[in-house]
């Protein structure tokens, strides 16, 4: 076992994802109940609930819809989906990015196994109108099929653990729409105005 630090150095390309992801989500397109009636914003789909708020986060110079934002039950969760390989998964690598991001912030970053598999929680610098304060961040991550779904929760979903248990189980609802046309690994898949069903 000498060649175990180097190992080490290099983030594995396994997939990353709970041993019932298929059963219980996040879930790939052909997986999802057809009759549910979900949110469609292009990338994924979101199942509508009591108390939810749904924020569109655009980039200003392309107006590009680059992220989801559900607020819910005193805490929010973003979302993020990206094209993956087929057999090789992106979370570990995505893990180790974060981690120097936050490094790099001046923050402090402690990697834990979660519910959802291993996910970083992370203290992140923050200067407001009443000067430097912190933002405490949970980063999750589940690689599926051709895709991988990126979550941060924020507010209670960070200490309690009954808000945590809310969120998780928020983020596990969605269906991640990966469609056919070929896209680079680690791409945005297309986000689009939500269409509510019916609409």
């Amino acid at each position: 076992m000498t060649d175990s630090h180097d190992e080490a150095a290099q983030p594995s390309t396994e997939k990353s994802a709970p041993a019932d992801r298929a059963e219980r989500g996040p879930f790939d397109a052909s997986e999802a109940n057809p009759v549910r009636p979900y949110i469609d914003i292009g990338g994924i789909k979101v199942m509508p609930r009591e108390g939810m708020n749904l924020r569109l986060e655009v980039e200003e110079s392309s107006q590009r819809i680059v992220a989801v934002a559900l607020d819910y039950r005193e805490s929010t969760l973003q979302v993020q989906p990206f094209a993956a390989p087929r057999s090789t998964g992106l979370w570990h690598e995505t893990r180790e990015q974060i981690r120097a991001q936050v490094s790099d912030q001046g923050g402090r970053v402690d990697e834990r196994d979660g519910p959802l598999g291993p996910e970083l929680l992370a203290e992140v610098p923050v200067n407001g109108e009443s000067g430097t304060g912190k933002r405490i961040a949970r980063f999750v991550g589940i690689d599926g099929p051709r895709w991988f779904l990126r979550g941060v929760i924020g507010g209670k979903g960070t200490s309690s653990p009954e808000a945590a248990a809310d969120i998780e189980e928020l983020f596990r609802s969605i269906v991640v729409v990966r469609g056919d046309a070929p896209m680079p690994p680690r791409d945005l898949i297309p986000l689009s105005m939500p269409q509510t069903p019916g609409s």
